[in-house]
């Protein structure tokens, strides 16, 4: 996926009604690099979600890694935000992944107040696990 956070920020003004951002949540979960099938397991499962979600997270050489990361989910708009939250965190160094605030994007795309406390719940999840995966491979740098 070549979107980056600041696109699709700009692409949420532009679109007026929240029907129309959730079909383009659900487009950007059609954007995804296939997940790899060996990696549906639950070592990379996100706990609190309701939905399923996996996430494998792939650091680079280095003392402050650059971390990609791959995800998916078996439910269209969890797998839109699984693409938005990879927007803003896969390629970029530990460090920085620790350091930003994921809720600050979260608030300019509005989802903090049109999600369901489910989805906005698993959403904190997958948020948490990227942050830990990131300090645990910043600290072992």
């Amino acid at each position: 996926m070549t979107t980056t956070i600041d696109s699709i920020i700009s692409d949420f003004e532009f679109l007026d009604d929240w029907e129309d951002r959730y079909r383009y949540v659900i487009d950007l979960g059609k954007e995804l690099p296939a997940y790899p099938d060996d990696a549906r397991d639950a070592a990379h499962k996100v706990q609190g979600c309701v939905s399923q979600v996996w996430l494998k997270t792939i650091p680079h050489e280095g003392n402050d890694p650059v971390i990609e990361f791959l995800g998916d989910s078996d439910a269209h708009i969890v797998r839109g935000l699984v693409a938005i939250v990879l927007a803003f965190y896969s390629g970029r160094k530990a460090s920085e992944i620790v350091s930003s605030d994921a809720e600050e994007v979260l608030k300019k795309l509005g989802l903090d107040e049109h999600l369901t406390p489910q989805r906005s719940n698993g959403l904190r999840s997958m948020v948490a696990r990227i942050r830990r995966d990131a300090e645990a491979l910043k600290v072992s740098a």
